[in-house]
């Protein structure tokens, strides 16, 4: 044994307090020994130093992480189930509207009117949605109000206002049919809106049903760091637009939207230059190929093969060949199976939207998901994010 430190040594060495090393002691993580005089532990400093440095290194010394229990989405090989429902199957059997309302496991109020905000300055998408979220939580009445019912209505109205907020893809005669009339009714689903504000066609039935059931397959897809920074701001009882605001800071550039940006582009590069040069020449600058390859689905993503089947009747053929060129190559060369941002993007280019299309749908359907994080942290303690520090700066 060599030398040894008393508690209050080893508790400073490892960057815990007092109690945490006793608990460290009574589930045999580190060993105390007696001191020559009474009512004294002491504890061997090679011992210290080893569990300090395996902190250092990235590892727990002490457990403290949370298990979060969540009825919302568990993940299957066979995808996502939402409270128990294959989100595959909802694809084509429910509205976004309903799904949402599953998901909140409330009523949702009819009609999804937005709030009536200034136009949006010019920026890009991402900070167009960030200003929707912050101006609707300006506008709305009770912003603070952490009941159910009211944060189910605010979020049925943030989810309208930000697709209110898009700027129009058809002409303004079009675009204007599915906003308000003097009553302040809307018309059509928010997949019908949507699909008004991105494809060049409009809200053809073929495309809103496309849209549709990509909202619904990504609307919620576990504990996503994103989900989980919704739940910290839900846990320090944020208000429910600052957490949906966090939700979307907390998507990296490397999210879902941008993952379907690129994929889109892979397929605009396939059919100016073929299938063969645009993907060795995304493999060559990317070193994978965009929207192919999803870790929790090693087998494959259930819901590309959701969204595989929309594609075909959204765009015209030659669209399609080139979607299918890519697919078959892909195969050819045993790289990893497409995934959903795969099948998104190829609604957007077989549906003729703008690359940021694929972030507009993304985020708008993790705002679903996110709700229900939210709704379900409230019925929690208030501030249980506290995981412990293990210390390893200057003393």
């Amino acid at each position: 044994m060599g030398e040894m430190v008393d508690s209050a040594e080893a508790a400073r060495r490892l960057g815990i307090k007092l109690a945490t090393l006793y608990s460290y002691v009574s589930r045999g993580i580190l060993q105390s020994h007696p001191a020559p005089e009474a009512r004294r532990r002491l504890f061997d400093l090679d011992e210290v130093e080893r569990i300090a440095r395996r902190g250092k290194s990235g590892r727990q010394a002490d457990d403290h992480s949370i298990r979060i229990t969540t009825a919302i989405t568990q993940l299957l090989p066979t995808g996502p189930r939402y409270r128990g429902i294959p989100a595959v199957e909802l694809a084509t059997t429910a509205s976004f509207e309903e799904v949402a309302a599953l998901l909140w496991e409330s009523d949702a109020p009819a009609g999804w009117v937005p709030l009536e905000l200034p136009p949006a300055p010019e920026m890009t998408m991402r900070n167009r949605l960030k200003w929707s979220i912050m101006m609707s939580g300006a506008r709305a009445s009770l912003a603070s109000d952490l009941r159910r019912p009211s944060i189910v209505e605010m979020a049925t109205a943030l989810l309208a206002t930000i697709v209110d907020c898009l700027p129009p893809a058809a002409p303004p005669g079009r675009a204007s049919e599915l906003r308000l009339d003097g009553g302040r009714t809307v018309r059509g689903s928010l997949a019908e809106r949507l699909a008004d504000r991105l494809a060049e066609g409009g809200a053809r039935p073929e495309v809103v049903r496309a849209v549709n059931a990509a909202l619904v397959v990504l609307a919620d897809h576990e504990l996503t760091p994103p989900a989980l920074a919704v739940r910290i701001a839900a846990s320090a009882r944020a208000t429910y637009f600052d957490a949906m605001l966090v939700g979307v800071s907390a998507s990296s550039a490397r999210a879902q939207g941008s993952a379907s940006e690129l994929a889109h582009a892979l397929l605009q590069d396939a059919e100016s230059q073929g299938a063969e040069q645009a993907m060795d020449d995304a493999l060559r600058h990317q070193g994978v190929l965009p929207g192919f390859g999803r870790r929790e689905y090693p087998d494959g993503d259930p819901r590309f093969s959701a969204l595989q089947q929309e594609v075909e009747r959204v765009g015209t053929p030659e669209r399609f060949a080139v979607v299918r060129a890519v697919l078959e190559l892909a195969d050819l060369h045993q790289l990893p199976r497409p995934s959903v941002d795969f099948g998104l993007a190829a609604i957007m280019f077989a549906a003729d939207m703008p690359r940021a299309a694929g972030l507009v749908i993304t985020t708008i359907a993790r705002l679903a998901g996110w709700t229900a994080h939210f709704l379900e942290e409230l019925d929690e303690e208030p501030l249980r994010f506290r995981p412990q520090p293990v210390y390893v700066g200057a003393t």
